[in-house]
């Protein structure tokens, strides 16, 4: 027999009653019932329970030992009898009669308890990850993350796509965060940086002949956590297409997405197709451009219809309505609930009326409308007994930020809202530049070096707020997972799309000299997109925070609290890297924006 199992702790069934076994794993959970011990043993594939007799070596053994010790048990498979059968498991119609007993890890006093989830903080949670890992539900979002990838490179594969690595060790770029960087021993004073993601890399290797490109790829960004961001690393499906337009990058992640989520999302029900949504209308309908589409209702601009009225909380304002509909039975405290929602959010309060049976609006600002006001809006709305409806006034910022949050809680409020699906879609058409509120100063809105729709001809011809551009971002669930692009592979159009935006032609020269070489020794028209791996199996695993889907994650500080990274180096082996620290200063804004601002093309905002 094998020294350490004979089968797994989540192999044995009925079959194999009579059976002489040997297992290995952890001791799950202990339960003394008159004597007889019965203990839960755990390993990657399951739990068996072992049972152990009072007065036999194996009882007194078990009996001594912590949870989570880890123990070799010999002994034979028992039939538990139809009524003590545990329905829950794969391996709940035998046991363990436990004969022989070898600890193979002593476990300590456990900082917290690992077969409930009872908790404990984060923090601790993250020093002891490797006890946190042991826990069902995160042992299952790891698992998940596994095969999630594997299906990934698979399908793939199966679309045409060509797996390729790019080089971890690079030079710094002008993109979206902050690199990462490390110190060069072989050249004093020089640093490489880590990749905040593989674009040019990529965008080389299409200019190179290679048609499909993925990659798995690992990113690394020096920016602040957020509950759908994980701070420091994290990985990315890098995808780049030659001879390529928009849908023709949108056909293949489609297919990928759906199939994805079909495939590991439990039975939730995928959108199919992904709808397209222009920004400016995503901004109007949903308040935001990365809109959820589980919640089933719109945001409806009425600035116009407030447009020299004498109601000053709306008069110069932009205006929006959220019509929620079958909404006749629900209380005052529900009105006032959203309205506490919406002072969370920033706002001052939330403006509503109410339509009642005879169609008359009431509620407080009902006063306030015109009948004008009424008939355009039950027109433009489409009203009816039973509605609601809530506004927004203000800056279209201000309105949609606000408004577009409260979209969502009004329709999980109001039943309104799916759940258990999955509402993807492609937000398309994004602004090539916004002005600046403060300076008037035009500047890039999303990414620099998208190809703008129009080309050339838009950049001398059009007023550049009016310039879209090649862009898109995949949504789901409210949730970004990626941005992407039809690259700008022309050097002339490059560089007049910087100098709209008030960068020199020398600068660009300088500062992206590598790929502007490669551009003009033929490149091919390309695109691609990179949709976040993490967020991904965060969305399949119904996690509301990404690093429950990630082994070993930084914490919001980036910080390693299990390895205790970062560390201090000692002064010899500062000396060997040629570096000198000195404290920390207080960092001033400085005026104007530099170009290494530039936002990443694929990079989640």
């Amino acid at each position: 027999m094998h020294r350490y199992r004979s089968h797994t702790c989540g192999e044995l069934r009925a079959s194999d009653v009579g059976t002489d076994v040997r297992l290995s794993g952890w001791l799950h959970n202990r339960r003394d019932l008159g004597g007889i011990l019965f203990i839960d043993l755990r390993d990657h594939y399951g739990i068996t329970q072992l049972v152990a007799r009072p007065g036999t070596a194996a009882a007194a053994a078990l009996d001594k030992l912590s949870k989570e010790t880890v123990v070799r048990v010999d002994g034979k498979v028992v039939s538990r009898g139809a009524e003590n059968v545990n329905a829950d498991l794969p391996t709940g119609e035998i046991e363990i009669e436990a004969a022989e007993v070898e600890v193979l890890g002593a476990a300590a006093p456990l900082p917290f308890t690992i077969n409930t989830d009872d908790g404990v903080n984060e923090e601790r949670r993250l020093e002891y990850r490797f006890l946190d890992l042991r826990r069902e539900r995160m042992h299952r979002n790891i698992m998940l993350r596994s095969a999630v990838i594997a299906a990934i490179r698979h399908k793939m594969v199966a679309l045409g796509f060509n797996e390729m690595a790019t080089p971890i060790l690079t030079a710094t770029s002008p993109e979206g965060a902050r690199d990462f960087v490390v110190p060069s021993r072989l050249n004093p004073g020089k640093f490489y940086a880590l990749p905040q993601a593989p674009q040019q890399f990529k965008q080389l290797l299409m200019i190179s002949g290679f048609d499909r490109y993925f990659q798995i790829a690992p990113c690394f960004r020096d920016e602040d956590a957020r509950a759908d961001r994980s701070p420091g690393e994290f990985y990315q499906l890098d995808v780049e297409m030659s001879f390529v337009e928009q849908e023709d990058v949108f056909q293949p992640i489609e297919k990928l997405m759906t199939e994805l989520f079909t495939e590991f999302g439990g039975g939730r029900e995928v959108t199919s197709p992904f709808p397209r949504i222009p920004f400016r209308e995503s901004m109007l309908k949903y308040g935001n451009d990365k809109p959820d589409l589980r919640a089933q209702l719109e945001l409806v601009d009425i600035t116009d219809v407030f447009e020299g009225s004498e109601f000053k909380a709306f008069a110069g304002k932009h205006v929006r309505a959220l019509p929620v509909p079958d909404t006749a039975a629900q209380p005052r405290k529900f009105f006032d609930g959203l309205g506490d929602f919406a002072v969370s959010l920033g706002a001052k309060g939330l403006a509503w009326v109410r339509v009642g049976e005879d169609g008359t609006l009431t509620g407080p600002i009902a006063k306030f409308l015109t009948e004008e006001n009424v008939k355009v809006l039950t027109e433009r709305l489409g009203l009816v007994a039973g509605h609601a409806v809530f506004f927004g006034a203000g800056e279209f910022d201000e309105v949609s930020k606000i408004m577009g949050p409260v979209r969502v809680e009004a329709a999980k409020r109001a039943g309104h809202f799916e759940e258990n699906v999955f509402r993807f879609c492609w937000i398309v058409d994004f602004p090539m530049y916004e002005k600046d509120e403060e300076t008037g100063k035009i500047d890039f809105s999303h990414n620099p070096f998208s190809m703008p729709q129009g080309g050339m001809k838009d950049l001398e011809e059009k007023d550049p707020l009016d310039i879209l551009a090649w862009q898109y971002d995949i949504v789901c669930n409210g949730i970004e997972l990626s941005s992407g692009a039809i690259r700008n592979h022309e050097p002339d159009v490059m560089l007049k799309a910087f100098e709209i935006a008030g960068y020199e032609a020398e600068t660009v020269e300088r500062e992206f000299a590598g790929m502007l070489r490669a551009f003009r020794l033929g490149a091919p028209p390309h695109g691609g997109i990179a949709p976040g791996v993490d967020r991904i199996v965060m969305l399949l695993a119904d996690e509301p925070n990404i690093r429950e889907t990630i082994a070993f994650p930084l914490n919001g500080n980036a910080q390693d609290l299990m390895m205790g990274a970062p560390t201090v180096l000692e002064e010899a082996r500062l000396r060997e890297l040629n570096i000198s620290l000195r404290k920390p200063v207080e960092v001033k804004e400085t005026e104007g924006r530099p170009i290494s601002e530039a936002v990443h093309p694929d990079a989640s905002r």
